[in-house]
């Protein structure tokens, strides 16, 4: 007898976090030093993925997951972040080289037929984003904002 996992068991994988942001352009690279900073932390139960933009295969990484927070920049909102729950959405960002994190999910629950039961997204504000740009001392500051933030609401939702 062949025993089929449940693919939408949430106890089978723990929280994820996927850093998105491109390093070469200043403040892009949000997302990706995010994910830098917490895995000299070592965090238990927690994986990390950092990549220049979302692909359609993540929809694989989302399964069995309890949480997951997609961490990027952001070139408008408020200041120094955006945290908030996050929706499937579908939209055309399917059809192209990069996918945006409420399509992912979108593109998840049609193919997994599940999705985590938590899903979040962290905006960090950041300012330049041109090719050769250092990180601004805004995103900067705002980042650290950021991770305090992360650190409290992990701390809060561990098992």
């Amino acid at each position: 007898m062949v025993v089929v996992q449940n693919k939408c068991d949430k106890t089978v994988a723990p929280r994820l976090i996927i850093g998105i942001g491109n390093p070469s352009r200043g403040d892009d690279a949000l997302g990706s030093l995010c994910i830098e900073r917490l895995q000299a932390r070592q965090l238990p139960d927690t994986e990390l993925l950092t990549d220049f933009q979302l692909q359609i295969e993540y929809v694989l990484d989302l399964l069995g997951r309890e949480e997951v927070i997609f961490v990027d920049a952001a070139a408008s909102g408020a200041e120094p972040y955006v945290f908030g729950p996050l929706a499937a959405q579908t939209d055309h960002s399917v059809t192209t080289h990069a996918v945006s994190p409420s399509a992912l999910l979108a593109t998840g629950q049609q193919i997994n037929g599940c999705l985590p039961p938590n899903i979040y997204m962290l905006a960090i504000r950041g300012y330049s984003f041109e090719l050769g740009d250092a990180l601004s001392v805004q995103a900067e500051d705002n980042l650290g904002q950021a991770m305090a933030l992360l650190e409290r609401h992990m701390a809060r939702t561990a098992a």
